[in-house]
């Protein structure tokens, strides 16, 4: 058994980032195991970029109201709690609402060392237009 000495939080890049973003790492796999694992925060409004991973995501919310967006225009709400998952290569961004903080738990696994494809492919920018699409609690 080992404890882990953590890394000191990190703010997220502009680059994959609208609106500040915080992230603690709290796993990061050393092989075998690929297993990437982070706390993220999120001040009111901000989100990542559109993304998508390689082998897939799980978001688990711990606070706040998570905002869960996809390609075809929906805008999922998810609350504490509530676990999303994203398939491997499914673009998609995440983040709070316009007026409270939100927190959650982000869980994806790596790619394998023979594998070229990134982790993780970040694109361009969620725009206003998209982050304020009307929002859908069903599941």
């Amino acid at each position: 058994m080992e404890f882990v000495t953590p890394r000191p939080t990190g703010k997220g890049p502009q680059e994959w980032f609208n609106g500040d973003v915080w992230f603690d790492v709290i796993h990061a796999g050393l092989e075998p195991s690929r297993l990437r694992a982070n706390m993220v925060r999120f001040a009111p409004g901000a989100r990542t970029a559109w993304h998508h991973h390689a082998v897939g995501q799980t978001l688990h919310v711990l606070a706040g109201i998570a905002l869960i967006g996809t390609r075809d225009g929906t805008v999922f709400q998810a609350h504490p709690g509530e676990t999303v998952t994203c398939p491997p290569g499914e673009e998609h961004w995440h983040g709070a609402i316009e007026d409270r903080f939100m927190q959650h738990l982000a869980l994806w696994d790596g790619t394998a060392p023979d594998d070229d494809r990134p982790e993780t492919t970040w694109l361009e920018h969620v725009t206003d237009e998209q982050y304020r699409t009307p929002r859908t609690r069903s599941h």
